[in-house]
């Protein structure tokens, strides 16, 4: 059972900020759209559960009640999207208040592995307050305002054209068949142009971030040197990555992505497929999955390298997600350089081999 008085308090030994743990207090709070409650411990002893509402009048009353001079709060919460967006910042610009926003997953396992058997809102903040105490404590920093615009636009054009395809999906299906009413494919073929002209006004937002932004400007401008990325591509890859922090290396991106390989085995007899873990951000997958498929057809070395990896037995699926790890790679380097997209050092074209590209009717829009 949760014991929410065990966490090691008592220890005077510093941790890498400097500072004492016995100064150090900890809270967890649990994000809903329309309350928050907070679970602090304070000096060692578990303070009463406390409700807020989630406003910014909210939020500054939170602030209130965390901060005390002469010790320093770590806070954590779930990472819930937009609705703990507002509480982050405020407590990541208040004095005296390090703020963690968690991984979902991580806190739930966390709870399974306190044998946590119930699941209601004030189990759940006692539950964050145990991670953020036992956990190791990995401070957020918020991204830039532009970063976050950015990532709003792209997260509501990808929304749109998931709602597109369907709708295609639809009058394809109603195109084959004469029973329906012709208003049902009327409707259909105005709720497409409708959208386009939608996702065309938010990509055009989109651009004009970037434009206002330089640092924005320079990592689009390199994305576009890769083959088979045009401006939507280019959007939706940049703003999955703008709100990384600048101290992560590629192994962190691409675990950040979920496209790091996933082992399962045990003993002598157990031995899944080693598949990629999908515990990252899906939309940067999402992103860099129609730019692949273009580059194995359009880009000699990640042909060359998709080819490879067929021949050694890969599955096309499997060849096709190694691109897609081998395409962030080269998104990080053309970053980190500051240097546009060179084949030669995403793979060695083998001697003797012709840099022709497989003939494409488009690239990615």
């Amino acid at each position: 059972m949760l014991n929410p008085n065990r966490a090691g308090i008592g220890c005077t030994e510093n941790d890498n900020t400097g500072i004492e743990h016995n100064r150090i207090d900890y809270a967890g709070i649990e994000v809903s759209a329309e309350e928050l409650i907070v679970a602090l411990r304070r000096e060692g002893k578990l303070k009463p559960l406390k409700s807020f509402p989630n406003t910014p009048g909210g939020h500054k009353a939170i602030v209130r009640y965390l901060a005390r001079p002469g010790r320093q709060v770590r806070v954590c919460l779930e990472s819930t999207g937009v609705y703990g967006l507002d509480l982050a910042l405020a407590l990541h610009a208040a004095a005296g208040i390090a703020v963690m926003v968690a991984n979902p997953r991580a806190v739930r396992h966390f709870a399974q592995a306190l044998l946590q058997r119930s699941k209601n809102d004030r189990l759940d903040a006692l539950v964050i307050l145990e991670f953020a105490a036992r956990m190791p404590f990995q401070a957020w920093q918020p991204p830039s305002p532009a970063a976050r615009h950015l990532c709003a636009l792209a997260r509501r054009l990808e929304a749109l054209t998931e709602l597109c395809a369907a709708e295609k999906n639809r009058l394809h299906a109603v195109g084959a068949t004469q029973a329906l009413p012709p208003i049902i494919r009327q409707d259909l073929e105005g709720s497409l142009r409708f959208h386009a002209r939608a996702m065309q006004r938010l990509k055009q937002e989109a651009l004009k971030v970037i434009a206002q932004e330089p640092e924005l400007r320079r990592k689009f401008d390199l994305l576009l040197s890769l083959r088979g990325v045009k401006e939507t591509s280019a959007v939706q890859i940049l703003a999955a990555v703008a709100v990384l922090s600048s101290d992560l290396d590629v192994r962190q991106w691409v675990a950040y992505a979920g496209l790091d390989p996933r082992e399962y085995s045990s003993g002598s007899s157990v031995h899944k497929k080693t598949r990629i873990s999908k515990a990252g951000n899906r939309h940067l997958r999402r992103a860099l999955y129609m730019p692949a498929l273009v580059a194995v057809r359009r880009e000699p070395h990640f042909r060359a390298y998709y080819e490879h990896l067929l021949a050694r037995g890969k599955t096309k699926m499997q060849a096709l997600v190694a691109v897609m790890r081998k395409l962030l790679h080269a998104v990080y380097g053309m970053f980190r350089h500051q240097l546009p997209f060179e084949g030669s050092k995403v793979y060695r074209l083998p001697q003797g081999t012709v840099a022709n590209t497989v003939s494409c009717t488009k690239e990615v829009a």
